[in-house]
């Protein structure tokens, strides 16, 4: 680690560098493969900063848990599929297909002119990780329309983010717990996804990166 923070690298690419080191590790020793393992103590460089928050899988669901249910699933997909929150505010009921698995990643939401496409100009499909299934299924069953927007005020109108991201902030300094953005969920959400072993290349389709190295920088 010392190499990596020499050769001037951001925390947060450090973390993520690491993350798979550990987890392979870990399961090397759980077979038995190796006696020793060589991650167990190290201690991560800090992750500090708006754009470089990442959230721990315990401190995931500690997050979700604290917000008003009604806002649980919005920041589960933020979270667990690594959607922009643009593309988040223009998600459709019809790209998402529960029993398939897949999110289709379609266009973005601007502010002045609505629907516009997404960052990189290309469709993608996100896969809907066990841990996101159940949040989408109960909020898709509970909407009051079948056709439209998944996380909209109404089935045309998109979410509205500072009031979102006012309620979130509310309810996690009650729960005594430290703030994220849905930006920021993207970076944990990458983080989480390089632990877990997905490769780089895969993840950087799912993000929407237009080349591997700024998944790994954890980027936009």
């Amino acid at each position: 680690m010392n190499g990596l923070l020499a050769k001037g690298l951001n925390p947060s690419t450090i973390v993520v560098t690491l993350l798979p080191l550990r987890a392979i590790y870990k399961q090397a020793m759980e077979v038995g493969v190796v006696a020793v393992n060589p991650t167990t103590g190290l201690k991560m460089p800090a992750v500090r900063g708006g754009r470089d928050r990442i959230a721990a899988p315990e401190e995931c669901a500690r997050l979700l848990d604290a917000l008003p249910m009604a806002d649980r699933p919005l920041w589960a997909t933020a979270m667990y599929a690594g959607i922009r929150r643009g593309e988040l505010m223009a998600l459709r009921i019809e790209d998402v297909d529960l029993a398939a698995g897949l999110i289709d990643v379609r266009r973005g939401w601007d502010a002045i002119v609505g629907e516009i496409a997404t960052k990189s100009g290309k469709d993608r499909r996100v896969p809907i990780a066990a841990v996101l299934r159940d949040y989408l299924d109960h909020h898709l069953l509970g909407l009051d329309w079948q056709e439209g927007l998944v996380f909209g005020a109404t089935a045309h109108s998109p979410f509205k983010g500072t009031a979102t991201a006012q309620r979130a902030k509310r309810a996690w300094r009650e729960a005594k717990l430290a703030p994220i953005t849905l930006h920021e969920c993207r970076h944990t959400f990458a983080s989480l996804m390089i632990a877990a072993g997905v490769n780089a290349k895969a993840l950087s389709t799912y993000m929407g990166h237009a080349n591997i190295k700024i998944t790994l920088d954890t980027g936009v």
